[in-house]
């Protein structure tokens, strides 16, 4: 594990996803985006990077979802109203039923790395509403993409709080 975060310069090379700038009505009082969307900004980021996965924006329609089970936030640097914004998803690992991301929130004006947020999210079978295992393909994509981004040329930096089980 690596003592601090990877830098803007590492991050810009994954794709970007919510790609925006910071809107007005997300402001609060201090003239930043407020605490409760940087979680929300950086969970549509990690929906988007699944879709190429094999899980789609339906993917409830069609039986399947994923769930949150787990956070860890840590704040960073605070985006300003108007600064340009994207997040950056890495996928660091999966079992039968979860998976274990990264999701950064990058200030694209300033060239830093503003939020990180850890996740641990579950597949779920819409008809119990239950864990269930990941559909093969899904699996597969995932085995894939997980290797793939083994092979980035810096370690992450995890919370220690949570973990595959």
């Amino acid at each position: 594990m690596s003592p601090t975060h990877p830098t803007y310069e590492q991050l810009v090379d994954l794709p970007a996803y919510t790609v925006q700038p910071v809107p007005v009505p997300f402001e609060d009082a201090n003239g930043h985006l407020n605490v409760r969307h940087y979680t929300g900004i950086a969970s549509e980021g990690l929906d988007e990077s699944l879709v190429a996965l094999g899980i789609p924006q339906d993917w409830p329609a069609r039986g399947h979802a994923c769930f949150s089970a787990e956070h860890h936030l840590t704040y960073l640097a605070e985006l300003l109203t108007g600064a340009e914004i994207s997040s950056r998803v890495r996928l660091l690992g999966r079992s039968e039923r979860a998976a274990h991301a990264l999701v950064y929130l990058l200030d694209d004006t300033n060239q830093r790395l503003s939020f990180v947020m850890e996740e641990i999210l579950l597949h779920i079978d819409m008809e119990t509403r239950r864990t269930a295992p990941w559909p093969e393909d899904v699996a597969a994509a995932l085995d894939e993409h997980i290797a793939s981004q083994d092979e980035l040329p810096w370690e992450p930096h995890l919370s220690g709080a949570l973990k595959l089980r």
